[in-house]
């Protein structure tokens, strides 16, 4: 009988061990996965263009710290190269870079086909330095001196904007312009107009919503979403360059019209 008791007590305690053994392994796989996940998705590389070295290093080591792979250059040469040969997953560009400006470098990144997103970086506050940056390709902009936490968050929406998917069999005819969602091209008298990302998306946003009145509150939403950090005035530079675009005459619209006291309404 003794015998028979010490097997069970025996068997119990196996069991027990078992138990305790299965529950230290799915500790361990529910704690690798994270881990495992970390290591094997790529980070994504922003280019930081700033002739500033506390600037340069400050960014630098704030990026790092967000998890993003980091490149710096301090000229627009530089610069130029690295994003044509490199094509980082978003570009800091600073305007005043020496050699080339961040407006040059910007164009001749966009006349090349290079679509990765470009938030500029300006001490400058003038309405017709922003509306220019947009006129070259930039996504957005940030004005010196910033936030890192906006700076950040600006980064992180932009990205995130950068890889939605459009819908592909969106088409939408206005005036004398073709929006080609699948191409992601917008044509006026046939002739192909440049748009960046942000551009795209808004006039997408625009067209499909034709003929209501929007909040600019709602497209800040929609567009860049609700994370976004910017103010009203960033949309109105937008606005500003895209009828520049498709407009005969931007300071007459007809297509992007002004709803006072409330934003914009979209007439085809």
């Amino acid at each position: 009988m003794l015998f028979l008791f010490l097997i069970k007590l025996c068997f119990l305690r196996i069991q027990q061990l078992l138990r305790e053994l299965s529950d230290l392994l799915t500790l361990i796989f529910y704690l690798l996965i994270p881990i495992l996940f970390f290591m094997t998705t790529a980070k994504q590389t922003i280019l930081v263009a700033e002739d500033d070295e506390a600037i340069m290093l400050g960014l630098k080591e704030n990026l790092k710290f967000a998890g993003y792979e980091v490149l710096t250059t301090k000229n627009g040469v530089d610069t130029l190269e690295k994003g044509m040969s490199l094509s980082p997953d978003l570009i800091l560009l600073d305007i005043m870079l020496p050699g080339m400006s961040g407006y040059d470098v910007c164009r001749k990144l966009r006349d090349a086909g290079r679509q990765m997103p470009i938030l500029m970086l300006t001490a400058r506050t003038d309405e017709f330095d922003k509306v220019h940056g947009f006129e070259m390709g930039a996504d957005d902009y940030v004005t010196k001196p910033f936030s890192i936490n906006e700076l950040l968050a600006r980064i992180a929406a932009i990205l995130r904007r950068a890889s939605r998917k459009t819908n592909s069999a969106a088409r939408y005819e206005f005036g004398d312009c073709v929006l080609d969602g699948e191409s992601r091209i917008l044509t006026k008298s046939g002739k192909e107009i440049p748009l960046t990302r942000t551009e795209f998306d808004l006039l997408a946003y625009f067209c499909e919503h034709d003929g209501k009145a929007l909040s600019r509150e709602v497209v800040l939403n929609e567009v860049w979403g609700t994370e976004y950090f910017g103010t009203q005035r960033s949309l109105d530079s937008f606005v500003a360059s895209l009828r520049g675009k498709i407009e005969e005459k931007a300071g007459k619209p007809k297509h992007i019209l002004t709803i006072h006291g409330v934003g914009y309404k979209f007439v085809k």
